[in-house]
């Protein structure tokens, strides 16, 4: 008997072992993968040119902002006019709400779907969550950084939201286009520290 409890013992020293071990590789191939999206995501930035592409920076890849979230469909026929950073008002419809909590708070944001967008065949499965933190301002972009899915990322429910893939609206760049502003509902008051940051590229 007291053989067996030793050899389970040693049993279950090797399963901890390799739990432990599984998980470091798991976070390590996650961050491996974030840091591949990131870098791709700067080499083929459509608005940003080759030789400014050095200004454009990530917070440190952070596994604890990526959440699961509870989603809820909305109802909304009507839609509201989003405002963007031209002036210009683009007609959007609530599509869901998602509810996670993160570091000990309970949040929400809203997903929508773009009129416009609706139309088009390719584009009619595209969700847009457009958001307000509060590192938006100082670290992060001032008019907000939006997050991208399709209908088909939520499942039973639920959706997976990962900050580190947050970016920047074209307008955090250069001048000229009607980037939505995340209205009042969508604006979180705690930081979000993952994601892409404010562009750095000097002002002369």
């Amino acid at each position: 008997m007291t053989k067996l409890l030793k050899d389970l013992k040693n049993y279950g020293s090797v399963v901890i072992l390799f739990i432990l071990c599984f998980q470091n590789i798991s976070a390590q191939t996650y961050k491996d993968s974030l840091l591949s999206y990131q870098q791709n995501y700067i080499n083929n930035h459509e608005v940003v040119g080759k030789d400014d592409k050095k200004f454009i920076h990530f917070y440190p890849v952070d596994e604890s902002y990526r959440v699961m979230a509870s989603f809820k469909r909305a109802s909304d026929a009507k839609g509201f006019d989003m405002n963007t950073a031209s002036g210009m008002k683009q007609h959007y419809f609530r599509y869901g709400i998602l509810t996670f909590k993160l570091h000990n708070s309970i949040l929400h944001l809203y997903v929508y779907q773009s009129a416009s967008l609706l139309k088009q065949e390719k584009f009619k499965d595209y969700l847009f969550v457009p958001f307000g933190d509060a590192t938006s301002g100082f670290e992060s972009y001032g008019g907000g950084r939006y997050l991208d899915f399709i209908i088909s990322d939520i499942k039973n429910n639920s959706l997976v939201i990962d900050f580190n893939k947050a970016y920047n609206p074209y307008c955090a760049y250069t001048t000229g286009y009607n980037c939505p502003i995340p209205p009042e509902e969508n604006l979180l008051t705690v930081p979000i520290p993952a994601g892409e940051k404010n562009y750095e590229k000097p002002v002369h």
